[in-house]
């Protein structure tokens, strides 16, 4: 199976503050599209009422993982968490033992490949 590290982070917005979280959000979006080319998808969406957001976010493998939660950890965490609760954090693919130990401390839930494909796309 791929090396390839995914997740679906869920957040709750904290009240009054998703125009602060979109901000947040472009600096956090520039910053990775820029400076981490193993970071494959992504990709911020919000419910109708703006109190939840979902965070979908591939990687190509454990290695570009830990570059992005170095950079959030150093750079966005404390202001991210400022605005957002998180509330389901499902891992996908195959991470290391570095990024499970990264990432264990939010209370991660991990899916183990078992069969399927993925295609390249341009999105």
């Amino acid at each position: 199976m791929a090396d390839h590290v995914d997740w679906i982070l869920e957040l709750s917005v904290t009240d009054g503050k998703l125009d602060d979280l979109k901000t947040l959000m472009s600096e956090m979006v520039e910053a990775t599209k820029t400076n981490e080319p193993g970071a494959l998808i992504y990709e911020w969406s919000a419910s109708a009422d703006g109190g939840t957001v979902h965070i979908y976010e591939r990687y190509a493998d454990s290695a570009a993982t830990m570059v992005h939660l170095t950079t959030f950890g150093h750079t966005y965490a404390e202001r991210f968490f400022a605005l957002a609760k998180p509330e389901r954090f499902v891992v996908y693919g195959s991470p290391d033992d570095e990024v499970r130990a990264a990432l264990d401390p939010l209370g991660v839930t991990y899916m183990a490949p078992i069969g399927g494909f993925a295609r390249d796309f341009e999105g």
